[in-house]
Protein backbone atom coordinates (compact mmCIF):
# COMPACT_ATOMS: atom_id res chain seq x y z
CA UNK A 1 0.00 0.00 0.00
CA UNK A 2 1.81 3.29 -0.69
CA UNK A 3 1.56 6.54 1.48
CA UNK A 4 -1.07 7.92 0.02
CA UNK A 5 -3.78 5.33 0.16
CA UNK A 6 -2.75 5.28 3.98
CA UNK A 7 -3.25 8.67 4.59
CA UNK A 8 -6.59 8.46 2.18
CA UNK A 9 -7.71 6.06 4.69
CA UNK A 10 -6.69 7.62 7.98
CA UNK A 11 -8.80 10.45 6.75
CA UNK A 12 -11.37 8.25 6.22
CA UNK A 13 -11.59 6.62 9.79
CA UNK A 14 -11.25 9.90 11.55
CA UNK A 15 -14.38 11.23 9.40
CA UNK A 16 -16.32 8.07 10.42
CA UNK A 17 -15.09 8.82 14.13
CA UNK A 18 -16.53 12.20 13.62
CA UNK A 19 -20.03 11.28 12.08
CA UNK A 20 -20.43 8.61 14.46
CA UNK A 21 -19.67 11.84 17.76
CA UNK A 22 -22.43 14.50 15.63
CA UNK A 23 -25.12 11.93 14.51
CA UNK A 24 -24.51 10.31 18.00
CA UNK A 25 -24.99 13.49 19.84
CA UNK A 26 -27.76 14.22 17.87
CA UNK A 27 -29.78 10.95 18.53
CA UNK A 28 -29.63 11.06 22.31
CA UNK A 29 -30.35 14.61 22.21
CA UNK A 30 -33.22 14.28 20.43
CA UNK A 31 -34.22 11.12 23.04
CA UNK A 32 -33.16 13.58 25.84
CA UNK A 33 -35.70 16.23 23.83
CA UNK A 34 -38.88 13.54 23.35
CA UNK A 35 -38.36 12.27 27.13
CA UNK A 36 -38.66 16.14 27.79
CA UNK A 37 -41.68 16.84 26.36
CA UNK A 38 -43.08 13.50 26.99
CA UNK A 39 -42.60 14.92 30.57
CA UNK A 40 -43.67 18.15 30.29
CA UNK A 41 -46.86 16.62 28.48
CA UNK A 42 -46.99 14.17 31.26
CA UNK A 43 -46.93 17.46 34.12
CA UNK A 44 -49.46 18.96 32.21
CA UNK A 45 -51.78 17.02 31.97
CA UNK A 46 -51.72 16.28 35.57
CA UNK A 47 -51.95 20.17 36.05
CA UNK A 48 -54.97 19.58 34.72
CA UNK A 49 -56.66 17.14 36.54
CA UNK A 50 -59.56 18.41 38.68
CA UNK A 51 -58.81 17.43 42.55
CA UNK A 52 -61.64 18.43 44.76
CA UNK A 53 -60.85 22.20 46.55
CA UNK A 54 -58.58 22.44 44.04
CA UNK A 55 -55.85 20.79 46.12
CA UNK A 56 -51.91 20.19 44.18
CA UNK A 57 -51.17 18.02 47.13
CA UNK A 58 -51.33 14.77 48.48
CA UNK A 59 -54.21 14.25 51.36
CA UNK A 60 -51.55 12.79 53.94
CA UNK A 61 -49.62 16.07 53.44
CA UNK A 62 -53.00 18.36 53.13
CA UNK A 63 -53.28 17.23 56.97
CA UNK A 64 -49.95 18.63 57.72
CA UNK A 65 -47.84 14.98 57.00
CA UNK A 66 -47.58 13.98 60.75
CA UNK A 67 -49.28 12.47 63.35
CA UNK A 68 -52.51 14.07 63.03
CA UNK A 69 -52.58 12.75 59.23
CA UNK A 70 -51.62 9.16 59.95
CA UNK A 71 -54.54 9.17 62.42
CA UNK A 72 -56.79 10.87 60.28
CA UNK A 73 -55.97 8.41 57.16
CA UNK A 74 -55.84 5.27 59.85
CA UNK A 75 -52.16 4.62 58.60
CA UNK A 76 -51.81 4.26 62.56
CA UNK A 77 -54.56 1.90 62.81
CA UNK A 78 -53.84 1.26 66.83
CA UNK A 79 -53.74 5.09 67.50
CA UNK A 80 -56.80 5.95 65.04
CA UNK A 81 -59.13 3.23 67.27
CA UNK A 82 -58.08 4.58 69.97
CA UNK A 83 -59.34 8.25 69.16
CA UNK A 84 -62.54 6.96 67.91
CA UNK A 85 -63.03 4.51 70.94
CA UNK A 86 -62.24 7.31 73.40
CA UNK A 87 -64.56 10.18 71.75
CA UNK A 88 -67.37 7.48 71.55
CA UNK A 89 -66.94 6.71 75.22
CA UNK A 90 -66.95 10.05 75.94
CA UNK A 91 -69.71 10.61 74.10
CA UNK A 92 -71.51 7.58 75.73
CA UNK A 93 -71.20 8.96 79.44
CA UNK A 94 -72.11 12.44 78.99
CA UNK A 95 -75.40 11.99 76.30
CA UNK A 96 -76.77 8.37 76.52
CA UNK A 97 -76.19 8.43 80.19
CA UNK A 98 -76.44 12.09 80.61
CA UNK A 99 -72.61 12.38 83.12
CA UNK A 100 -71.71 15.67 84.28
CA UNK A 101 -68.27 16.38 83.69
CA UNK A 102 -67.54 17.76 87.05
CA UNK A 103 -69.22 14.89 88.73
CA UNK A 104 -67.23 12.16 86.49
CA UNK A 105 -63.87 14.48 87.35
CA UNK A 106 -64.33 14.14 91.10
CA UNK A 107 -65.76 10.46 91.17
CA UNK A 108 -62.27 9.09 89.11
CA UNK A 109 -60.07 11.89 91.54
CA UNK A 110 -61.57 10.41 94.82
CA UNK A 111 -61.33 6.40 93.38
CA UNK A 112 -57.50 7.35 92.64
CA UNK A 113 -56.89 9.10 95.92
CA UNK A 114 -58.52 6.94 98.01
CA UNK A 115 -56.24 3.81 96.12
CA UNK A 116 -52.97 5.36 96.29
CA UNK A 117 -53.71 6.10 100.00
CA UNK A 118 -54.69 2.99 101.11
CA UNK A 119 -51.89 1.38 99.07
CA UNK A 120 -49.16 3.99 100.59
CA UNK A 121 -50.61 2.82 104.23
CA UNK A 122 -50.89 -0.79 103.70
CA UNK A 123 -47.52 -1.13 102.16
CA UNK A 124 -45.15 -1.53 105.15
CA UNK A 125 -48.06 -4.44 106.43
CA UNK A 126 -48.01 -6.87 102.81
CA UNK A 127 -44.29 -5.91 102.57
CA UNK A 128 -44.42 -4.38 99.28
CA UNK A 129 -42.64 -1.15 98.00
CA UNK A 130 -44.97 1.75 98.20
CA UNK A 131 -46.46 3.31 94.73
CA UNK A 132 -44.29 5.67 92.99
CA UNK A 133 -46.23 8.27 92.09
CA UNK A 134 -44.84 10.59 89.25
CA UNK A 135 -44.50 14.08 89.21
CA UNK A 136 -46.20 15.97 86.65
CA UNK A 137 -45.14 19.56 85.18
CA UNK A 138 -46.48 20.82 82.07
CA UNK A 139 -43.66 22.31 79.58
CA UNK A 140 -43.74 25.80 78.50
CA UNK A 141 -43.16 25.48 75.06
CA UNK A 142 -45.41 23.20 73.73
CA UNK A 143 -48.33 25.37 75.61
CA UNK A 144 -46.69 28.46 73.75
CA UNK A 145 -46.76 26.94 70.35
CA UNK A 146 -49.92 25.72 70.59
CA UNK A 147 -51.31 29.18 71.60
CA UNK A 148 -49.25 31.01 69.04
CA UNK A 149 -51.04 28.44 66.40
CA UNK A 150 -54.01 29.45 67.65
CA UNK A 151 -53.56 33.00 67.65
CA UNK A 152 -52.56 33.27 63.80
CA UNK A 153 -55.76 31.07 63.12
CA UNK A 154 -57.79 33.37 64.60
CA UNK A 155 -56.26 35.85 63.13
CA UNK A 156 -56.48 34.72 59.57
CA UNK A 157 -60.45 33.69 60.40
CA UNK A 158 -60.86 38.04 61.22
CA UNK A 159 -58.89 39.03 58.20
CA UNK A 160 -61.60 36.10 56.43
CA UNK A 161 -64.72 37.53 57.86
CA UNK A 162 -63.23 41.39 57.55
CA UNK A 163 -62.63 40.95 53.84
CA UNK A 164 -66.18 39.15 53.22
CA UNK A 165 -67.96 41.56 55.15
CA UNK A 166 -66.14 44.61 53.26
CA UNK A 167 -68.10 43.61 50.04
CA UNK A 168 -65.18 42.86 47.56
CA UNK A 169 -67.05 38.99 47.06
CA UNK A 170 -70.55 38.32 46.92
CA UNK A 171 -69.83 34.81 45.74
CA UNK A 172 -68.12 34.18 48.84
CA UNK A 173 -70.25 36.22 50.86
CA UNK A 174 -72.83 34.03 50.01
CA UNK A 175 -70.95 31.05 50.81
CA UNK A 176 -70.21 32.07 54.54
CA UNK A 177 -74.33 32.87 54.41
CA UNK A 178 -75.25 29.58 53.78
CA UNK A 179 -72.34 28.01 55.99
CA UNK A 180 -73.33 29.74 58.97
CA UNK A 181 -77.27 29.07 58.46
CA UNK A 182 -76.57 25.60 57.96
CA UNK A 183 -74.62 25.32 61.19
CA UNK A 184 -76.87 26.87 62.78
CA UNK A 185 -79.92 24.20 61.84
CA UNK A 186 -77.62 21.68 63.13
CA UNK A 187 -76.85 23.49 66.22
CA UNK A 188 -80.70 23.74 67.09
CA UNK A 189 -80.56 20.04 66.53
CA UNK A 190 -77.82 18.88 68.65
CA UNK A 191 -75.64 20.51 71.77
CA UNK A 192 -71.99 20.94 71.18
CA UNK A 193 -70.62 17.51 72.49
CA UNK A 194 -72.58 15.60 69.97
CA UNK A 195 -71.38 18.31 67.41
CA UNK A 196 -68.04 17.91 68.24
CA UNK A 197 -68.51 13.61 67.76
CA UNK A 198 -70.18 14.45 64.79
CA UNK A 199 -67.14 15.95 63.07
CA UNK A 200 -64.91 13.88 65.04
CA UNK A 201 -66.32 11.24 63.15
CA UNK A 202 -66.37 12.41 59.88
CA UNK A 203 -62.63 13.61 60.63
CA UNK A 204 -62.03 9.71 60.78
CA UNK A 205 -64.25 8.11 57.82
CA UNK A 206 -64.55 10.78 54.55
CA UNK A 207 -60.78 11.77 54.32
CA UNK A 208 -59.98 7.87 53.80
CA UNK A 209 -62.38 7.31 52.05
CA UNK A 210 -61.31 10.05 49.57
CA UNK A 211 -58.18 8.54 49.52
CA UNK A 212 -59.68 5.20 48.59
CA UNK A 213 -61.50 6.51 46.13
CA UNK A 214 -59.74 9.48 45.03
CA UNK A 215 -60.12 9.26 41.58
CA UNK A 216 -64.38 8.64 41.50
CA UNK A 217 -64.78 11.10 43.80
CA UNK A 218 -62.70 13.46 41.81
CA UNK A 219 -64.54 12.85 38.64
CA UNK A 220 -68.33 13.54 40.51
CA UNK A 221 -66.81 16.85 42.24
CA UNK A 222 -66.05 17.80 38.84
CA UNK A 223 -69.17 17.32 37.30
CA UNK A 224 -71.21 18.79 40.41
CA UNK A 225 -68.80 21.90 40.01
CA UNK A 226 -69.46 22.68 36.75
CA UNK A 227 -73.25 22.31 37.20
CA UNK A 228 -72.89 24.56 40.20
CA UNK A 229 -71.30 27.32 38.01
CA UNK A 230 -73.82 26.97 35.64
CA UNK A 231 -76.76 27.55 38.18
CA UNK A 232 -74.57 30.32 39.54
CA UNK A 233 -74.48 31.78 36.07
CA UNK A 234 -78.21 31.88 35.60
CA UNK A 235 -78.99 33.19 39.13
CA UNK A 236 -76.19 35.91 38.81
CA UNK A 237 -78.15 36.43 35.66
CA UNK A 238 -81.32 37.03 36.74
CA UNK A 239 -80.90 38.52 40.08
CA UNK A 240 -77.66 39.68 40.44
CA UNK A 241 -77.20 41.51 37.59
CA UNK A 242 -80.28 43.46 38.51
CA UNK A 243 -78.77 44.74 41.36
CA UNK A 244 -78.06 48.39 41.09
CA UNK A 245 -74.72 48.55 42.47
CA UNK A 246 -74.13 51.22 39.84
CA UNK A 247 -76.14 53.91 41.84
CA UNK A 248 -75.03 52.70 45.36
CA UNK A 249 -70.90 53.17 43.54
CA UNK A 250 -72.38 56.86 42.47
CA UNK A 251 -73.81 58.37 45.55
CA UNK A 252 -70.71 57.34 47.38
CA UNK A 253 -68.63 58.81 45.39
CA UNK A 254 -70.34 62.20 45.57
Amino acid sequence: MTEHDKEDSVVGSVMEKISEKIYGHNSTSDVDSDHGKSKSDSDSLKSRIYHLFGREKPVHEVFGGGKPADIFLWRNKKMSAGVLGGATTIWVLFELLEYHVLTLVCHILILALVILFLWSNASTFINKSPPRIPEVHIPEEPVLQIAASLRIEINRAFAVLRDIASGRDLKKFLAVIAGLSVLSIVGSCCNFLTLFYIALVLLLTVPVFYEKYEDQVDAFAKKAMIEIKKQYAVFDAKVLSKIPRGILKGKKKD
